[in-house]
């Protein structure tokens, strides 16, 4: 385990108080993943904590379900999973040898980004700690040229390089922070 358990407790903690507060007529609204709804987004999140967890225990990402809003749950599981020492060690057949560190560190940017997806969806504020900015910006950095062409993040979006590190992460993971709905 290392520094990334604690940022991913917090993360899941307040990605979960944001999905708790989501009303049903808010989950059609669009977000800035052009492909996913409020609704389809959460249940990608969902998904993805299901596999993290599976992924902590040496198993691969289970296949797609239907939306069941039960992310807060998913994700307590997830952590659970990340909290035994073992899921830190050595790499994932699954994803192609990946170290488990990064997987980590995919997971925490996975919860984050997504959050501040639903919360720009939504019109609310999402606060993002200076200790996972700067996690997730060096992993934007360090993962765009392994991310060329794949469909989990779009194509980089130009942010000015005085920008805010969150706003410069966000657009190295393909979103325009100055999206609106």
């Amino acid at each position: 385990m290392n520094e990334t358990l604690p940022l991913l407790r917090l993360a899941a903690e307040r990605t979960s108080t944001l999905v708790r507060s989501l009303s049903d007529d808010q989950l059609a609204l669009p977000t800035p993943c052009s492909e996913y709804d409020v609704k389809e987004l959460l249940n990608h999140l969902e998904w993805a904590m299901s596999g993290f967890e599976s992924l902590a225990g040496g198993g691969g990402f289970p296949p797609p379900k239907e939306y069941t809003g039960d992310f807060p749950e998913r994700a307590e599981r997830a952590l659970k999973a990340w909290d035994r020492p073992q899921a830190w060690e050595g790499t994932s057949e699954a994803l192609h040898g990946l170290p488990m560190i990064m997987i980590a560190k995919m997971f925490l940017v996975d919860v984050v980004v997504h959050a501040w997806d639903l919360s720009k969806s939504v019109g609310r504020p999402f606060e993002v700690d200076d200790e996972t900015v700067a996690a997730i910006l060096a992993f934007a950095e360090e993962s765009a040229p392994m991310r060329k062409g794949s469909a989990a993040f779009g194509d980089p979006v130009e942010v000015p390089a005085d920008a805010p590190a969150f706003d410069r992460a966000v657009g190295l993971l393909g979103r325009d922070p100055a999206w609106t709905p």
